[in-house]
């Protein structure tokens, strides 16, 4: 180890832009052995890993890259999957420039970062081809039965916790394939969709049950649900698209971001999506605007680049150090063609049946507001008109009113809408009800979704543990009475 001195950072070798928007592959190479070794190698073994610090699973960072460096490939995937449900979907869509390696202690001292992200996928890509991840095999099956509703990083890491110990699960989804975001949300050219595939489908032959096309509140009653099972967690995610509200004559060519995604992911997997074929959700040849600066738009961009647009702007109102989503995402879609517009706020939609103008106003940061982050603020005299064919907007995503689409009113949550839980059980204000991941927290990132999975699963054995020990309890003093 301590290499980083004498070794130079190199990432695995990225497809050529020209090459890759022509597809929706993957645009990463992956390490050959022993670049994978020789990169782990540069690891610092540094006293205070604030790369294992600022991961929020505290995932044993160090430890599997000096297993990596020395050619110890199962026991380095042994210690990456003991704190993670699904390290290689991490290892390609963490924003590891936000956590683990912006933090790297080399980094910091200017001899670039370990390639955390790209090793991480490299252990476990391994470990799938030779055949290290096993269907998981209890110790002893449980009567106990526990019913998640969502089939994302959340409810997918939960599940696997339970079943771990051994108790009957089943996993409610409204799609007709299980993944959530990771199936339908992300594009194949950062999550290629065998990888999700085949993680739900060790879950399957590991003996959880999956209900899938299945709406709760439509097709199956909240209520019953609770009654079939001894506790239920609710890892639904947040789908609600939060609206600019510009377009108040309805026009057809504004689109949500997610609905544009789908469609993209949907018809890559073969499926037929009236909405692409008629051209509503599909941006070839057209001039498109995105709107907002995170992760979700700029997965928008790069759909719409390989899609075929004839243009494609994106609009924010803040500058490029201060957009939410990754920097390394930034500079992929800059590469890919994607005219980013930053400092810009779209104020006014217009056409004649369809949208044809967006409307903007050149923007400047002025005094922090209640965020710390300097606050927007329009300058006089510099809008201008651009010609549009389609509009996405990229505003992020708010919950549903789950009370009401589950007919549970006792359900409460709080102002912003996400469900209100104890934070000591991760209970709601329904016995034996849990909530985990984006419903809880708000939008947020797969690996925040896989912490409060697996801490979920965690309270919701205790609970049942207890509820077993109450009841054993009572029934003895029954009995001796």
């Amino acid at each position: 180890m301590l290499k980083f001195v004498k070794i130079d950072q190199e990432n695995p070798s990225k497809i050529s832009a020209e090459k890759r928007v022509k597809s929706f592959d993957e645009i990463y190479a992956r390490y050959a052995s022993e670049k994978a070794e020789e990169q782990a190698s540069r690891c610092s073994q540094c006293g205070v890993p604030f790369c294992q610090v600022h991961c929020p699973l505290h995932n044993n960072i160090p430890d599997w890259l000096k297993l990596t460096a020395e050619e110890r490939m199962q026991e380095a995937f042994e210690i990456s999957s003991s704190t993670n449900n699904m390290p290689e979907i991490c290892g390609r869509i963490c924003p590891q420039d936000r956590l683990c390696e912006g933090n790297c202690v080399i980094e910091q001292s200017g001899h670039g970062t370990v390639t955390i992200g790209s090793i991480e996928k490299f252990i476990t890509d391994k470990a799938w081809e030779e055949g290290w991840v096993k269907k998981i095999e209890p110790v002893e099956e449980k009567k106990e039965s526990i019913g998640v509703i969502g089939s994302g990083p959340a409810g997918l890491a939960a599940a696997e916790e339970l079943r771990k110990k051994g108790f009957q699960v089943t996993i409610y989804d409204r799609y007709d394939r299980p993944g959530g975001l990771l199936i339908y949300g992300i594009p194949n050219f950062k999550l290629e969709k065998e990888i999700v595939v085949r993680r739900t489908d060790r879950l399957k032959e590991s003996g959880i049950k999956f209900e899938l096309n299945c709406d709760i509140g439509k097709d199956i009653s909240f209520e019953e649900i609770k009654n079939k099972h001894d506790a239920i967690l609710i890892a639904t995610g947040v789908y609600k698209f939060r609206e600019i509200n510009l377009n108040n004559s309805n026009f057809n060519n504004v689109v949500p971001a997610l609905d544009f995604l789908i469609a993209s992911n949907k018809t890559g997997l073969k499926d037929k999506v009236e909405d692409f074929e008629n051209g509503r959700l599909n941006a070839e040849g057209k001039n498109v605007v995105v709107i907002g600066g995170g992760d979700t738009a700029m997965d928008c961009v790069r759909t719409a680049i390989r899609q075929g647009a004839k243009s494609v702007k994106c609009l924010y109102r803040r500058d490029k150090t201060n957009m939410p989503g990754s920097q390394r995402e930034v500079q992929n879609a800059i590469e890919e063609g994607v005219d980013f517009q930053w400092l810009t706020l779209p104020t006014e939609y217009s056409g004649n049946g369809s949208l044809k103008n967006v409307r903007t106003v050149q923007m400047q940061l002025g005094e922090p507001d209640e965020s710390g982050r300097r606050k927007p603020e329009p300058k006089e005299g510099t809008e201008k008109d651009l010609d549009v064919d389609l509009v996405i907007e990229a505003l992020g995503f708010e919950p549903e009113n789950l009370p009401k689409l589950f007919n549970k009113e006792e359900l409460t949550v709080t102002r912003w809408g996400t469900l209100k839980i104890n934070y000591r059980n991760m209970m709601t204000s329904m016995e034996g009800v849990f909530a985990a991941g984006d419903i809880v927290r708000g939008a947020s990132l797969v690996v925040w979704g896989i912490k409060d999975g697996r801490d979920a699963a965690k309270n919701i054995i205790e609970y049942i543990d207890f509820k077993k020990f109450a009841d054993d309890r009572l029934n003895k003093e029954v009995v001796n009475a």
